[in-house]
């Protein structure tokens, strides 16, 4: 099994909020499945930086690549950017519809307010909710960005699926980020239907022409006159001219008015759409655009939660033990001079080089082997826990296509030995298990069938596990046996 390239570039050049992302989805995962197997992991993170922030994302960067979880978050922002491109193609077409809608095929007069009602009533109704949206929780925030949740859930799929959008909202609503972002998308889909909306206007107003007009039943003209100097002083300001008011008397649809007129009236309608449609929706859009941003300098591990508490003592042990792991008999009495310093030049600069290393191997076994090959990494006796260590650090930090481990023969296998085994084994593309005696010892045939039978109940094939006359240092050196 190859092992998976090491994150930690990954890790250094992620957004801060995707390696949150990660790490929060992790969270609810093993706080729904429970916790997953993160030896090598923790490994990693415990020989990265020293806070506990940056341990907890690199474990969970780790754990991510290995589970597939930075796929599917992949896949699900993917997803994402679909639909809200389709949300952005659907609020487009609207807007060219409404603005189409409205001014007619010019057949038939425009009425004015008609007009300034169809194209932002809508708009105005959902802009008042959005204000009043920040009296409630930002957990109830409603709007165009709910639909787009909505609409990007459809595209996930898989058994982890629904704990990447959760692990979102909870990283938001953390931050403070939940009701900015779903505001960003609601104003921005609406800044692409009022745009589309206005450029038609424009298109339209520029190549056909059309009859404003005002009617009523109740109303006095002079309303109307109030009503169209009230809407567009504002406009006025930013350089939309008003009709004037003898203009906005005489559009009662009794009389035929010049073209001047009508222009007016078009200016002062492409001037409401602009200052009470489009600016306020891009003011709203860059308010909470902003607030986002800023919202993603607050993302922080909170280790108060569940999943994070129980990481502090694995991830920041106050003593981490680095002496023998087991008792002292002669037979098995380390010796310093022996064997190689895990951690050693050779084992620092390992690559794409086959390795050799013995396990527990005693003082009364020549080690290494005199004809160890050239080109084979020797990595030494594995005695203490921090060689172990040290060894799978290596490993797990680079490529190894064959992996020879040296077992004492004489010896029952235990589940540490065996557990050991396994952990290198996931680290090397090929691993087999030497079972090691020398000319002027040998073992029973009981103890090997022994070593083999728990071995292959661990999963290692048959063929993977060689003696002294299968020539394992040959099938190093080579690859062949």
């Amino acid at each position: 099994m190859v092992p998976p390239a090491a994150p930690t570039t990954a890790f250094q050049n992620n957004p801060p909020w995707q390696t949150h992302w990660l790490a929060e989805t992790i969270r609810l995962r093993e706080e729904h499945w429970g916790p997953l197997e993160d030896a090598d992991a923790v490994r990693h993170a415990r020989n990265g930086p020293d806070a506990l922030q940056d341990r907890v994302l690199l474990r969970a960067q780790w754990l991510g690549r290995r589970e597939g979880l930075d796929g599917l978050i992949g896949r699900w922002r993917q997803g994402a950017v679909i639909s809200l491109l389709l949300l952005l193609l659907i609020a487009v077409l609207a807007g060219i519809g409404s603005a189409a809608g409205t001014l007619g095929d010019g057949t038939r007069p425009v009425n004015v307010l008609w007009a300034v009602g169809a194209l932002l009533g809508l708009h105005a109704l959902t802009f008042l909710l959005w204000l009043a949206s920040f009296l409630l929780r930002p957990s109830q925030a409603t709007g165009l960005g709910r639909l787009w949740l909505w609409a990007t859930r459809k595209f996930a799929r898989g058994p982890d699926a629904a704990l990447v959008p959760q692990a979102l909202m909870n990283l938001l609503a953390r931050a403070g980020a939940l009701r900015s972002l779903f505001g960003t998308i609601s104003h921005t889909l609406w800044l692409a239907g009022l745009g589309a909306a206005l450029i038609t206007l424009l298109v339209m107003l520029s190549t056909a022409s059309y009859r404003f007009v005002w009617a009523t039943t109740l109303l006095q003209p002079d309303t109307f006159v109030f009503l169209t100097r009230a809407l567009g002083w504002l406009p006025a300001q930013l350089g939309f001219a008003i009709p004037a008011d003898d203009i906005v008397r005489a559009s009662d649809n009794s009389q035929v008015l010049p073209a001047a007129a009508q222009a007016q009236w078009s200016i002062w309608l492409i001037g409401v759409i602009v200052v009470y449609g489009l600016l306020p929706r891009l003011v709203a859009w860059l308010m909470c655009l902003t607030q986002t941003i800023r919202a993603q300098r607050r993302l922080h591990i909170d280790p108060s939660l569940p999943g994070y508490a129980a990481l502090r003592d694995r991830l920041l042990p106050a003593i981490q033990s680095s002496g023998i792991d087991r008792p002292v008999d002669p037979l098995h009495q380390p010796q310093i001079s022996s064997g190689r310093i895990i951690g050693s030049d050779a084992l620092d600069a390992l690559d794409t080089q086959p390795l050799l290393v013995g396990l527990e191997l005693p003082a009364d076994l020549p080690w290494p082997p005199e004809d160890v090959p050239v080109g084979v990494v020797d990595a030494g006796n594995l005695d203490s826990r921090e060689q172990r260590n040290r060894l799978q650090d290596a490993l797990a930090q680079s490529h190894t296509p064959r992996l020879l481990v040296a077992c004492d023969a004489r010896q029952t296998p235990d589940r540490g030995t065996l557990g050991l085994i396994a952990s290198l084994t996931d680290k090397a593309s090929q691993t087999r298990v030497w079972l090691y005696t020398d000319q002027a010892h040998s073992s029973s045939s009981s103890r090997l069938q022994t070593w083999r039978e728990r071995l292959m109940a661990a999963g290692m094939a048959p063929t993977a596990i060689v003696q002294n006359t299968d020539h394992p240092l040959r099938w190093l050196e080579t690859g062949n046996d």
